[in-house]
């Protein structure tokens, strides 16, 4: 099979909805995920229809989200970040290390992340999601996960 890239060589193509601090938070952040033993996916669209920055999935069947924002204008136009308390069990805020973050809400967890790493500044706390909306919130990031993958393997195939 030369001439064909690895799994591990592969990569999503850029779809252009993120700006580049915003794509090094990400980074970062799904890292630091990651390091942590969750399985990070980006753009995770919600039950609702509303879009998880990065969503992760750990081994005990723990959901995280982690809300990028990248500038204080970013933060006042979203009113939406409460939403995403009905998908995980714990809300995380992750900006760069320059962002202002005494304007951050209290009651989510904080992130500061670059394209190399993050760091958990302020734990989320835990607000656990009942087991029939766990069950949907995990079954739509697997399935999320799982077309990506195939995407990979044949981005020609159609995809439902």
């Amino acid at each position: 099979m030369s001439g064909q890239a690895s799994w591990t060589e592969l990569e999503l193509p850029a779809d252009g909805r993120q700006s580049a601090p915003a794509l090094a938070v990400q980074r970062g952040v799904c890292r630091l995920l990651a390091g942590l033993g969750f399985a990070p996916l980006t753009e995770v669209t919600l039950a609702s229809g509303r879009r998880a920055d990065v969503m992760a999935l750990g081994a005990t069947g723990e959901i995280v989200i982690a809300e990028i924002k990248t500038s204080l204008q970013d933060l006042r136009a979203d009113a939406k970040w409460p939403d995403y308390w009905h998908y995980c069990d714990r809300l995380y805020f992750a900006v760069p290390a320059e962002f202002p973050r005494d304007h951050l809400p209290a009651q989510t967890g904080l992130i500061v992340a670059d394209r190399f790493g993050a760091e958990i500044v302020r734990a989320a706390p835990e607000e656990r999601l009942a087991a029939a909306r766990r069950k949907a919130a995990t079954l739509r990031f697997a399935r999320a996960g799982a077309l990506r993958l195939a995407y990979l393997a044949d981005p020609e195939a159609a995809v439902p």
